[in-house]
């Protein structure tokens, strides 16, 4: 049962239809402190109408409410304060989760819909950074997230394999390349002459050029020009995967940005029959009401990224039929997305509202962004298996007798690097600290894990069965806590889809590790007549860290 539902049953009964119930959703509040009680609703709003004091419309919501659903209701400053039935609600939660065991917080309400996600998208030819990574883990847990609800989803690695840097390219390696070192070490050899080029053209500006006569050949079918990209593409692609394979990540296409070469005459085409392209200073354009005109074509005549996003969104919506489209690309973009979903409106794709840019903040070294072009990058290969020595350590130090202690130690790595970037709201920005991702405790991945570990440990110790026809009832004071963030998973999940932001299962996380380490510490759970209630208890709550650290897309080891 949705507890919080209930209470707004009954406040709907007393207010006469003042409020929406959708907006009485959004004013619950959980209070402050235990002793407030588990939900509460603000009257200050309610003074407006009624011309009262908040004070005096609480206490009259007190007296009209039916209050036999809960343990008790109670007026304080102005909130109508309600405490739930601890032992209605403690049995309701555990028996679901027993009996819906890792579909717990499955709703169902895009079942039969498709969503098409496009995500990671790292340019060709260039290292897998930790600029990547936001986009990349961002992605994959709106993926899982948006599975979880019912979703057909589709991942897409919109690759950036076109544009004026391959022309650059394809430059620096005719001038200084070097074909064995290039075969030797793909990726750090072409980074090398790509910075190289950046590094000359500050000096002969005359580079650049060169660069975007080289990009024409390419974009023309030239031989020699196509067979190079073809190499970078390659090459790039099996670095891409070993890190992806490293992180658990897969995708269904692969198509990038040459991809959509042929399907974009069909796309200026389409403009051009509904009157949308018009003449701008020899470039071709169509004009937007509230934005800067759309470029669709530059004065060379070669295309740009919005003729092919474009193109790739009617494609995808052509083969996939989706429901709702997510571009999960960094917020610098925002204005070109905006720009995109207006002239797809113009063109009377109605299946545009469909569509959304999920914009996050940058990682950042020192403050500042990192750049490819000017050499400061940070590899997320080294950063991995940086993170994964140091769990491997810290595992020594903690545990020196574990079992398969270096897959445990990936497991916690990974998982580190991943926590910390999905427990932060996607539009900050944030620091770049490998001490802050592998601090053992506080608000860590491996913090969470080991949670999850302990739990299983004392469900070993006590040779616990789960057995979904237990009644469950919990008389322990110190369980409410952990209880009522089990009953929060749920909702959880449903706002970090309708937000599109994956820390709220990863706040919802920490919370109940937090919980649960207290209820661990006051209780003896294996020792008195009330071990196999407490057992499933232990039980639940790992269920529910497992699945939640999945949809982050992380493991959940059963040994640390």
């Amino acid at each position: 049962m949705d507890f919080k539902k209930e209470f707004i049953s009954e406040l709907e009964k007393t207010i006469d239809g003042v409020i929406s119930y959708d907006n009485l959703v959004k004013m619950i509040e959980k209070p402050k402190h235990d002793n407030l009680g588990d939900l509460a609703f603000p009257c200050f709003e309610l003074a407006k109408h009624y011309r009262k004091s908040p004070i005096i419309i609480a206490e009259e919501i007190v007296q009209e409410m039916d209050v036999s659903t809960f343990e008790r209701v109670e007026s304080v400053g102005g909130y109508v304060n309600v405490f739930l039935n601890k032992e209605k609600v403690s049995q309701e939660v555990l028996t679901n989760i027993l009996n819906e065991k890792n579909q717990y917080g499955y709703s169902g309400i895009a079942e039969g819909k498709t969503m098409t996600i496009d995500y990671s998208s790292p340019n060709i030819a260039k290292p897998f950074s930790m600029g990547h990574l936001r986009s990349t883990v961002i992605g994959n847990s709106l993926a899982l997230i948006a599975e979880k609800q019912g979703y057909r989803v589709i991942r897409i690695n919109h690759l950036g394999d076109w544009g004026t840097q391959f022309g650059k390219l394809i430059v620096a390696y005719q001038k200084w390349g070097n074909e064995k070192k290039v075969k030797e070490s793909p990726i750090s050899e072409l980074l090398a002459l790509y910075i190289k080029f950046h590094e000359e053209a500050e000096k002969d500006s005359t580079l650049n050029d060169q660069g975007r006569e080289a990009f024409k050949r390419l974009e023309n079918g030239e031989r020699e020009a196509i067979q190079l990209w073809r190499w970078f593409r390659d090459e790039s692609l099996k670095e891409f995967n070993k890190i992806y394979e490293l992180l658990g990540i897969r995708f269904d296409s692969y198509h990038g940005e040459a991809f959509y070469n042929d399907k974009m005459d069909r796309v200026v085409d389409i403009l051009a029959e509904k009157n949308l392209l018009i003449e701008s200073e020899g470039a071709t354009v169509v004009k937007l009401e509230g934005y800067p005109p759309c470029l669709i074509k530059k004065r060379d005549g070669t295309t740009l990224y919005a003729t092919r996003d474009l193109a790739a969104a009617i494609y995808r919506q052509e083969n996939y039929h989706f429901d709702q489209s997510l571009y999960v690309v960094g917020h610098e973009q925002s204005l070109h997305f905006k720009q995109l979903f207006a002239v797809l409106k113009k063109m009377d794709c109605d299946w545009q509202e469909g569509m959304a840019h999920i914009p996050f903040g940058m990682i950042l070294k020192d403050g500042k962004k990192m750049s490819t072009r000017k050499g400061k990058i940070v590899l997320l290969e080294e950063v991995i298996q940086e993170a994964v020595q140091l769990a491997v350590k810290n595992i020594e130090g903690k545990n020196p007798n574990l079992l398969e202690k270096e897959e445990i130690a990936k497991q916690v790595g990974i998982g580190a690097i991943i926590f910390h970037d999905l427990k932060n709201y996607r539009l900050n920005d944030i620091e770049f600290s490998l001490e802050d991702m592998l601090t053992f405790e506080g608000e860590t991945g491996p913090y969470v894990q080991y949670t999850h570990a302990r739990a299983t440990s004392l469900l070993r110790k006590g040779e616990f069965q789960p057995d979904s026809s237990t009644v469950v009832k919990l008389k322990d004071e110190e369980a409410w806590p952990v209880i009522k963030l089990l009953n929060q998973f749920p909702d959880s999940i449903a706002k970090a889809l309708a937000e599109y932001d994956p820390s709220q299962i990863a706040k919802l996380l920490l919370e109940l590790s937090k919980a649960f380490n207290k209820y661990y510490a006051t209780v003896k759970i294996l020792t008195d007549d009330q071990k196999q209630q407490r057992l499933t208890l232990v039980y639940t709550v790992k269920i529910v860290l497992k699945e939640g650290l999945r949809l982050l897309g992380m493991k959940a080891p059963t040994e640390m």
